[in-house]
């Protein structure tokens, strides 16, 4: 499936079985993820049963890590669900580890609730001593000086507003750095912005565990929020990324929802051995 470019392995833990018993569910996904050797994704998404709430889903990335939340898998997911016939609400209950998300049917595409943004530095976490919210703080990375805005949406990012053109900057090398910098102990997302007027910005996103993708969910939620914070949007505005558009709205409930598109590609199988 996929997400503005964000592109999922679905595994189906209702129908065929209960997935969170496999140990090595981080050897598959690195397996199963692979562009050459497997079938090749960003992540890979396991819908289960949850005692707490209507699905769970657990994510992993392509380099086997095991993450919080991912906005543009969560789309997928509950339109995959909606699409089998699992559930019939249009208001849904997935348990995640950053806690109980409630994706929404809104027309073609899903709207999501994303709950409230993080800003105090140990929850994101950043590794500083200051009150929130962390803007434009300063790090220095492979001898340039970068200003990060730190917001967590269940999982962490840093947001940057450069000066060029996001598709200028060399995101293969500071991306990485920035994502394993000693000031994030559970590393980072790393988000780089254009804002293009009041209610429209340009991202480019460098994931945890994934690299450079065409989109994520969470990180243009991230994003939007900080431009917020910074002043330089209205409390809704369209973020552009490489795999297309998505909306976001920070609303007076101190809630952030993001609405998008969420499509099936294609059916398939692939026997492995499990460790």
């Amino acid at each position: 499936m996929q997400g503005t470019g964000n592109d999922f392995v679905l595994l189906d833990g209702i129908k065929y079985r209960d997935l969170s018993s496999i140990d090595s569910m981080s050897v598959i996904s690195r397996r199963l993820c692979d562009r050459r050797f497997g079938v090749g994704a960003d992540q890979l998404l396991l819908l289960l049963p949850s005692e707490r709430s209507d699905f769970r889903m657990d994510i992993y990335n392509a380099d086997g890590s095991r993450v919080e939340m991912c906005g543009n898998g969560i789309r997928c997911l509950a339109k995959y669900i909606w699409d089998r016939g699992y559930s019939d609400k249009l208001l849904l209950d997935i348990e995640t580890l950053a806690g109980i998300i409630k994706p929404q049917r809104a027309g073609n595409l899903v709207r999501v609730d994303m709950g409230s943004p993080i800003f105090q530095p140990e929850l994101i976490p950043v590794d500083i001593t200051m009150s929130p919210p962390v803007i434009d703080y300063p790090l220095s990375v492979a001898g340039r000086l970068f200003y990060v805005t730190c917001v967590s949406m269940g999982n962490p990012h840093a947001v940057i507003f450069p000066e060029e053109e996001v598709y200028k900057l060399d995101l293969a090398k500071y991306g990485p750095l920035i994502e394993k910098d000693p000031l994030f102990p559970k590393k980072t997302n790393v988000e780089f912005i254009n804002v293009l007027s009041r209610d429209r910005i340009k991202m480019r996103v460098w994931e945890r565990g994934s690299g450079e993708t065409l989109a994520c969910g969470t990180g243009a939620s991230a994003s939007a929020v900080a431009a917020m914070l910074k002043g330089l949007t209205n409390r809704q505005t369209t973020v552009e990324l490489a795999g297309g558009e998505l909306i976001i709205q920070w609303k007076e409930d101190n809630h952030v929802y993001m609405t998008g598109p969420a499509e099936e590609v294609f059916q398939g199988r692939m026997d492995i051995d499990i460790p």
